[in-house]
């Protein structure tokens, strides 16, 4: 059994309690316009080329996405994606097993969407927690709920992503409508699992008090998230888009107090 990833990035403090070995896998069902990893769209290996650092010496003539052991040496063309098998990858993940012991951590299964490989995913779980290492999975949610009711047992926390309520909204700025995704959202909070919802903050999207609040009273009528998070929109993906010759949509940056402003709408909850 193999899965197709992007990314394993150690020592983040970003993905969930303590220090966290994050595996990104490949594909997304959603095109969200601020998305700052869009070479994780595509559930394929890609080619991702920078041309302001090609000099143009040929050496990649021919490259393809399964060109093995390919090597620019000016980081101008580069394969996106690799297979790894279970077995590979829950090696990868023990190499850090003594800091998720020490600071309460462990490992978080994010993308792309990581519940589109759902076999594969489950059965990395599985075997996370049969050694006592503690799971997390990051999702957009928009996926038959029957993929949570499989990870249930096995996953510690759940990082949920809203961006925001209004549906017609979500579908201009997501590529899809956010109904599955709330309605999953809501029964997992009904479940009594371990929910931090994470809401990405987007100038001119969702940065009112008004779509923080209706959040909220989503949230208040299904249950409690364990946290609630409110991630800047940066634009640091840009160049990313370049490379794989796309266009990127640009947003402002929210500023200081914007964040602070929000963030108080959801200073009550105890």
């Amino acid at each position: 059994m193999k899965a197709t990833i992007f990314d394993i990035q150690r020592n983040s403090f970003v993905d969930g309690p303590g220090v966290r070995t994050t595996v990104f896998f490949k594909g997304c069902n959603l095109r969200c316009a601020w998305c700052h990893n869009p070479e994780s769209q595509r559930g394929t290996k890609e080619i991702l080329f920078y041309k302001n650092k090609c000099v143009e010496c040929g050496r990649c003539d021919g490259m393809t996405v399964d060109s093995d052991h390919f090597i620019c040496f000016h980081d101008a063309k580069s394969i996106c994606g690799r297979e790894i098998s279970l077995g590979e990858l829950f090696r990868e993940i023990r190499r850090d097993a003594s800091f998720f012991s020490s600071s309460d951590g462990g490992v978080t299964f994010s993308g792309g969407e990581c519940m589109l490989q759902i076999d594969f995913l489950e059965r990395i779980l599985m075997e996370c927690k049969l050694s006592g290492i503690q799971t997390a999975v990051d999702t957009a949610g928009h996926v038959p709920f029957e993929y949570f009711n499989r990870v249930l047992p096995h996953t510690d926390i759940f990082l949920y992503d809203v961006k925001c309520i209004d549906s017609e909204k979500h579908k201009k700025y997501t590529g899809v409508s956010n109904e599955l995704i709330l309605e999953n959202l809501g029964k997992l909070l009904e479940s009594g699992a371990r929910v931090w919802v994470r809401i990405p903050i987007v100038p001119t999207v969702n940065d009112t008090v008004e779509d923080m609040q209706a959040i909220k009273e989503f949230v208040n009528a299904h249950g409690r998230a364990e946290r609630i998070e409110l991630l800047p929109y940066h634009a640091m993906g840009e160049h990313k888009y370049e490379a794989l010759e796309k266009n990127a949509q640009v947003f402002p940056t929210p500023d200081e107090q914007t964040m602070e402003r929000l963030k108080s709408v959801f200073a009550d909850r105890k």
